[in-house]
């Protein structure tokens, strides 16, 4: 992937989305641990039914859009958005099932690594992040695993939600990078149509090879499954998409973070899991560490390029 797009400056209403976007993935992991349905099939429902909101829309707005990605130049940025959606099935696949075989807190807290490895990924493109950027990383992820009370059970089942979480972490990195580069050029529903359509075809593959059972669930569990779809998947995932114009994929990883203690108070106050007592310093630590990176990147976009020395420039004399 290239170096670092321009972006246009910040707005109110991409400070808007993205409070709308946190309060909307915070119901994310309670509703999947609420479910009586197998994770990987609300996955899957959850992406297809995102899908059928948004497709009639993109296809009668956007149909130029589309075809201008399948031809030329555009063919690279379609790439973008088909390996997006393949990185958000791998997500999926690993996080969600996270939520049912670990705590809510656990699976929420293990999955906010992302920034680190988004730190990653952006280090790998050869973009340099500030120190502040990657000091404010490390108190966020730290003030998210004591917000949430993270609690690492010993069982072999607590244990493999740990690992499926940390993974996740890392597909939600790579699934948020390439949509960092897709979103440069290409409208919201356009790319979100194709991410999500992406993730639903390949998630239904792997239900359908694992024989993942797809209907027959309780009406409660179907109102979780839509739930998502209107909270985390439309609400949250496409909101945050849509601040990626202009807001770098660092950035969104770190205030991702802000879910974790909304998921733990919606988990207390709904599924009966009570937060820690550490969840209140926690907070307040997450809350420092967002505001150190927004900040310290902010100051970075602002920092003047060096002006370039012209080659054939004569050397001073005298």
């Amino acid at each position: 992937m290239s170096s670092t797009p321009h972006r246009p400056p910040v707005d109110p209403l991409t400070v808007g989305v993205l409070v709308l976007a946190v309060a909307a993935v915070s119901s994310s992991a309670p509703l999947i641990a609420f479910a009586a349905a197998p994770a990987l099939a609300v996955a899957f429902w959850r992406n297809l039914l995102a899908v059928a909101v948004l497709g009639p829309f993109s296809l009668a707005r956007r149909r130029a859009e589309f075809r201008a990605l399948t031809v030329g130049e555009g063919r690279r940025e379609g790439w973008y958005c088909v390996l997006s959606g393949v990185a958000l099935a791998a997500h999926f696949a690993t996080w969600m099932p996270s939520a049912q075989l670990t705590s809510v807190a656990a699976a929420t807290a293990l999955g906010a690594t992302q920034p680190v490895w988004q730190g990653l990924i952006a280090r790998w493109q050869g973009r340099r992040l500030p120190y502040a950027v990657w000091a404010g990383i490390a108190v966020a992820v730290t003030g998210a695993v004591l917000a949430t009370g993270a609690d690492f059970a010993v069982s072999g089942r607590a244990f493999a939600g740990d690992l499926l979480a940390v993974t996740g972490g890392m597909f939600a990195a790579v699934y948020t990078a390439f949509g960092e580069r897709a979103r440069t050029t290409i409208s919201t529903t356009t790319y979100t149509t194709i991410c999500y359509g992406v993730c639903a075809a390949i998630l239904l593959v792997v239900c359908l090879v694992g024989g993942v059972r797809l209907h027959g669930y309780d009406s409660g569990t179907w109102l979780a499954i839509l739930g998502l779809v209107a909270g985390a998947q439309l609400l949250g995932h496409s909101m945050f998409n849509y601040a990626l114009r202009r807001i770098s994929a660092t950035t969104v990883s770190v205030l991702v973070l802000l879910e974790a203690p909304g998921a733990a108070l919606i988990a207390w106050a709904w599924l009966g899991q009570l937060p820690r007592p550490l969840a209140l310093p926690g907070l307040a630590l997450l809350l420092a560490g967002v505001a150190v990176v927004v900040l310290g990147g902010a100051r970075a976009g602002r920092r003047p390029e060096p002006a370039p020395v012209p080659a054939d420039a004569a050397p001073p004399t005298g």
